[in-house]
């Protein structure tokens, strides 16, 4: 039966991959998990699937999640991410490991939403245990050495802190629709948008110059002394002294110039706590690398355990590659006696030899424009003798 239109076309956010492509993302992966190896993250895998429970609050909050029932009624979601999925896998089977633990992973997430690609592969990093500012600083420097690795230019990681925001919002006794309005206005640094927002409200002149200056709060370390006048928030002193730390740990990495503080960085997902950062590409409005420690997460899951973490969008870096390389076989192999053609394809196989062997009758000249078209640096034909088969 002929298809139907639709059973032509993907799903809106989907996208296939041509041989080229994939071995091109590929190579961006395994390189990018080989750095993660030498670091000593250690690579694990969740399933596709979870229950919706998993994933809440965040489910509820941003609902962005391809969602069906199982034969049991419950609702299944295909995996958004890879940090709520590790911390359930991490209460439930490794409650007695001697912490810090130190993961990495990759595979595809799914996300229901406005964005150009719904479906796109991650590779990511989560260091649990530890509460150190050093942890903080590791995984940052990681994520400029796995962009170093992938050849990846001109690339600047963005660095934050959620407790300076939050710090304000709690002083201030902030309700929590004013706090979303005022989150969403800074993270998107509309202006316009802000101002609107403070002067519907009554704030205090000081709080009001402090939320209308963190859009623009960006640079070196001097932008910390911007804060001075807040240190008697507490959550806003530590804010700023473990930025402050975190920035000379990444000057002992090697990696200062990639990173620029900005303090109107507010990241999406609810159960961020601390330093937040992002990573961006010239001409590219997204995020390529998203992270930040999220103290809170994993007494979700009955475990006070703080972590920290990141993951590179593999996706956005595959579109930054001006060519594709696609990796071609050795020889062509061909003849009219199938038997001895097999033969000399296993032979040349169990060599490491990479081989496409012919199906059909071949020409000398059909066999030398085939490998021609397909990069193949050498032909070997297998004479006509007898074949009992």
């Amino acid at each position: 039966m002929e298809r139907s239109p639709l059973g032509l076309k993907l799903p809106e956010g989907m996208r296939d991959l041509l041989p080229n492509e994939l071995a091109a993302l590929e190579k961006l992966e395994t390189k990018a998990l080989n750095v993660c190896k030498n670091w000593s993250y250690q690579k694990v895998l969740t399933s596709g699937l979870e229950y919706r429970a998993c994933l809440e609050p965040d489910a509820d909050a941003e609902d962005n999640l391809y969602k069906f029932f199982d034969q049991n009624g419950h609702v299944l979601v295909l995996r958004p991410e890879f940090t709520t999925p590790i911390a359930r896998l991490v209460t439930t089977r490794l409650k007695n490991e001697q912490f810090p633990l130190r993961f990495c992973y990759s595979g595809d997430v799914y996300r229901n939403n406005a964005g150009r690609y719904r479906e796109f592969r991650q590779v990511g990093v989560e260091s649990i245990g530890s509460g150190s500012d050093l942890a903080d600083a590791e995984v940052i420097a990681l994520a400029v050495e796995i962009m170093r690795e992938l050849d990846i230019k001109n690339f600047q990681i963005s660095l934050g802190h959620n407790g300076i925001f939050s710090g304000l919002a709690k002083e201030m006794k902030f309700d929590a629709k004013l706090q979303k309005e005022l989150e969403n206005g800074i993270a998107r640094k509309d202006m316009v948008k802000l101002e609107s927002i403070i002067s519907q409200n009554d704030l205090p002149e000081a709080a009001k110059e402090l939320l209308l200056a963190l859009p623009h709060l960006t640079g070196q370390e001097e932008v910390l002394d911007k804060l001075q006048n807040w240190n008697n928030i507490l959550a806003i002193r530590r804010a700023v002294e473990s930025l402050r730390t975190i920035y000379l740990y990444l000057r002992e990495f090697g990696v200062k110039d990639y990173i620029t503080l900005d303090l109107g960085i507010l990241r999406g997902f609810s159960y961020y706590t601390g330093v937040i950062f992002e990573g961006y590409l010239p001409g590219i409005g997204m995020p390529v690398i998203e992270g930040g420690r999220y103290d809170g997460l994993y007494a979700d899951f009955g475990m006070n355990l703080p972590a920290t973490g990141f993951a590179v969008n593999l996706g956005v870096m595959l579109e930054q590659l001006e060519e594709f390389e696609l990796e071609t076989a050795d020889v062509l192999v061909y003849g009219q006696s199938p038997g001895k053609v097999i033969k000399r394809c296993r032979e040349l196989r169990k060599a490491g030899k990479k081989v496409e062997m012919a199906i059909d009758f071949m020409t000398d000249t059909d066999a030398k424009n085939l490998a021609s078209s397909r990069g193949i640096p050498q032909v070997e034909k297998i004479e006509n003798t007898r074949d009992p088969r």
